[in-house]
C-alpha cells in the first residue's frame, strides 16, 4: 500500500493514507465526497484499501447521500470534503443527521498547523472550521498529528456504537496530510456491549405496566433496532402504538394495534393525554414529533432512551431507563406478566416471540368514511398487481392470530378520527400513494422531502412494508434532501427498490444530484408532486391574512431536465399512469423523473 516500515516495527504514513487506514480498520467500504486542492492525499489512497467512492455534484448531496446510505446499513456514512467552502457546503447535512441521530463522518483537511492566527489569503481560508462544526455536529475533532488521526477515527466510531449516534467531524491540518510519519498499529474502536437499564429501574417500569389499564407506546427512530421487542411489548399489553417520523414502520402500520405516524393529529393527541401509563422509546417526544408544543401527558411516563439527556429533557420521564432499546426491552419482557391483554377482547396466551419472524403479514388500512372513496374495479392497487407478482397484493388482508382477530374498537376509532381531521386535505395526494404502494416491494426504501407530499400525504398514508425503511428530514427539516438520500440507499442496497418523492421547491435544492444517478446507472424513480413553488409557505402567508409572497415559481419542465442529464422524465396524469411510470421505472438502469400536478392529483 505504499507505506515503509521503520526499523521499530512501526509504520511510516502520510496524514492522508493514516486517515483511509483507519476507515478502513472500522470497515468503511464507501465514502462520498468531492475532490479539491487540499484532500488529495487522501484520495491517493482509497483505492488501495479497497475504499469505493461516489461523486455528487454538490458536498450537501453528498451528505444527504451518506445519510441515506447510513439509515439504511445501520453503519456510519463518510464524507469527505476539501477545506472552506466545500465543508460549509455539507454542514446543513450534518445538521439534519443530528436533528435525526444519524451516524455521519465528516472529514476534510483544515488550515495548517502552525496557520497564523490573522488572515493570510490561503485558498480556502476560513477563520475556525471547526468552531462552525462544533455548532451543528456533536464534536469537531482537529488532530494535531498523523498519529493522533486513527485516535480520532476511533473516538467517532466508539460514539456511534454506544452512544446516541450523531454526527461528528475531525479537521485534519492540510500540511499533516502531506506529511510522512512514524506511526504504530491502527487504533480501533473496542466492541462494546449493548448497555441496559439499572435492574431496579426495569422492575419500577414493569411493575407500572402491569397495573396499567390504558397503556400506550410511542416509537421514534431509537426504537428502529427493537423492532421485535416493541411489537411483543405492544401485543402482551394490548398497548395501541403511535410513531414519530423517524419510527415510521418500527411496528407493522396495518397491525391491528397501530396508529402509523399520528402524534400531529388532534384526536390522537387528546387520546394520548388520558393514557395511564406511556412508553416512549427512542423519541424525543418534540415539538417537530407534535408539530405543535408537545402536550402534557397525565400518566406514568416510561422513557427508554440511550441518551441520559433525554431523561429529564422536555418531558421528564418518571421511569428512566437509559439503554439501548432492545437490550431494555429485552429485560423488561420477562418482568412482565406473561399473557396478553387486548382492549376489548379477553385474555389470551401471549406465544414466544420469534426475532427471526415477522409477527404479521401487512395488510392495507381501510379509508375512512370521510376519505374519497375509490372505486375497487378502478383501483390502481388492483390494477398493477398482474404486471408484478399475478395474485399478490403487498398490502394484502393480514392474517391475524386468533387473539387480535377482532380489532381493538378505540384504535379504529382512532383511526377514523385522524383521518377525518385532514381527509380534505389529504385528498389529491391518497389516491396517488395507493398507487406507489401497489408497485413496491416489501423491503423497498422511500426518501421523502419536507414537502407536503411528503408530511401530511405519505407520512401517515403510505404504510411501508414490513422489511422496508422511510427516510424523512424531520426536525431539521432541510429541503432537497429526498434526492440524493435515495442515491445513497440504491447505491447501499442495489438489490432492494428505492424510491424517491419530492416537491418541485425541494427537488430544486439538489436537482443537480440526477447528474450523479445517471452516471451511477441506478433505476431510481424520483416522484415530484409539482404544486409551483413553495405550498407550505404560501399556505402559512394566506392563513395569516398575508399576500403571498416569494413563494411562487415560475414553471419548469423538470422531466426535461432529467432527460437532459441523461435520465428519463415523464408526467403523470392520473394514478393509473403513475403505475406505469414507477413500474417502467424501476426496472430501467437510470433515473427517472415523473412529476404530477397538484391540480390534478
Amino acid at each position: 500500500m505504499g507505506h515503509a516500515m521503520t526499523a521499530a516495527g512501526d509504520e511510516l504514513l502520510t496524514g492522508g493514507e493514516a486517515l483511509v487506514r483507519a476507515l478502513c480498520g472500522h470497515a468503511v467500504t464507501r465514502v462520498f465526497g468531492i475532490p479539491g486542492t487540499h484532500n488529495l492525499e487522501i484520495y491517493r489512497h482509497l483505492a488501495a484499501y479497497g475504499i469505493r467512492h461516489v461523486t455528487p455534484r454538490h458536498e450537501q448531496g453528498a451528505g444527504y447521500a451518506a445519510d441515506g446510505y447510513a439509515r439504511v446499513t445501520g453503519r456510519p456514512g463518510v464524507v469527505l470534503t476539501t477545506t472552506g467552502p466545500a465543508l460549509l457546503n455539507a454542514a446543513a447535512a450534518v445538521g439534519q443527521a443530528y436533528s435525526d441521530s444519524v451516524p455521519l463522518l465528516v472529514v476534510s483537511p483544515g488550515m495548517p498547523l502552525r496557520h497564523p492566527r490573522l488572515s493570510t489569503g490561503l485558498l480556502h481560508e476560513t477563520r475556525s472550521q471547526t468552531e462552525a462544526l462544533r455548532g451543528v455536529a456533536a464534536f469537531s475533532h482537529r488532530v494535531s498529528s498523523v498519529g493522533e488521526i486513527d485516535a480520532a477515527v476511533a473516538r467517532a466510531f466508539t460514539l456511534f456504537r454506544t452512544g446516541r449516534p450523531r454526527p461528528v467531524h475531525i479537521e485534519i491540518p492540510l500540511d499533516l496530510l502531506e506529511a510522512a510519519e512514524r506511526v504504530g498499529p491502527a487504533r480501533i474502536s473496542p466492541p462494546l456491549p449493548r448497555v441496559t437499564a439499572d435492574p431496579f429501574a426495569v422492575r419500577e417500569a414493569a411493575r407500572a405496566l402491569a397495573a396499567a389499564e390504558r397503556p400506550a407506546l410511542v416509537l421514534g427512530g431509537g426504537a428502529r433496532d427493537a423492532r421485535q421487542p416493541c411489537l411483543a411489548l405492544a401485543e402482551r399489553l394490548g398497548a395501541p402504538v403511535v410513531t414519530t417520523a423517524n419510527g415510521k414502520g418500527c411496528v407493522p402500520e396495518t397491525h391491528p394495534l397501530s396508529l402509523g405516524v399520528s402524534l400531529h393529529s388532534a384526536a390522537v393527541q387528546k387520546w394520548l393525554v388520558s393514557r395511564d401509563v406511556v412508553v416512549a422509546v427512542g423519541t424525543e417526544l418534540a415539538e417537530s414529533d407534535f408539530w405543535a408544543p408537545p402536550p402534557p401527558l397525565d400518566g406514568t411516563l416510561v422513557r427508554i432512551d440511550i441518551d441520559p439527556d433525554q431523561m429529564y429533557a422536555g418531558a421528564p420521564a418518571d421511569v428512566p431507563l437509559v439503554g439501548h432499546a432492545r437490550a431494555v426491552l429485552e429485560a423488561l419482557l420477562p418482568e412482565l406478566p406473561t399473557h396478553t391483554r387486548v382492549p376489548g377482547s379477553h385474555d389470551h396466551p401471549q406465544p414466544p416471540v420469534d426475532a427471526a419472524q415477522p409477527r404479521l403479514d401487512p395488510a392495507r388500512p381501510a379509508l375512512s368514511a370521510s376519505q374519497p372513496s375509490l372505486d375497487p374495479a378502478r383501483s390502481p392497487l388492483d390494477r398493477a398487481r398482474s404486471p408484478l407478482d399475478p395474485g399478490h397484493s403487498p398490502l394484502a388482508p393480514a392474517q391475524l392470530p386468533p387473539h387480535h382477530a377482532r380489532v381493538p374498537e378505540d384504535v379504529r376509532a382512532l383511526r377514523a378520527a385522524r383521518d377525518a381531521e385532514t381527509a380534505t386535505r389529504d385528498a389529491r395526494w391518497i389516491p396517488y400513494l395507493e398507487a406507489i404502494r401497489s408497485v413496491l416491494a416489501e423491503d423497498a426504501v422511500v426518501t421523502s422531502d419536507s414537502a407536503q407530499c411528503c408530511y401530511y400525504g405519505a407520512l401517515p398514508h403510505l404504510p411501508i412494508g414490513t422489511t422496508g425503511r422511510y427516510l424523512h428530514p424531520t426536525g431539521f427539516g432541510t429541503l432537497g434532501y429526498a434526492l440524493p438520500a435515495a442515491i445513497g440507499a440504491k447505491v447501499a442496497r442495489p438489490d432492494r427498490q428505492v424510491v424517491a418523492l419530492s416537491g418541485d421547491g425541494g427537488l430544486q435544492f439538489t436537482v443537480q444530484e440526477l447528474a450523479t444517478a445517471v452516471q451511477l446507472r441506478l433505476p431510481l424513480p424520483i416522484v415530484v408532486f409539482d404544486n409551483g413553488g413553495y405550498g407550505e409557505i404560501r399556505d402559512e402567508m394566506r392563513a395569516r391574512g398575508d399576500a403571498p409572497t416569494a413563494v411562487d415559481l415560475p414553471p419548469v419542465d423538470l422531466p426535461a431536465l432529467a432527460r437532459a442529464y441523461g435520465g428519463h422524465g415523464t408526467h403523470a396524469c392520473n394514478a393509473d399512469e403513475l403505475v406505469q411510470s414507477l413500474t417502467e421505472a424501476l426496472d430501467r438502469p437510470a433515473p427517472t423523473l415523473i412529476t404530477v400536478s397538484e391540480e390534478t392529483a
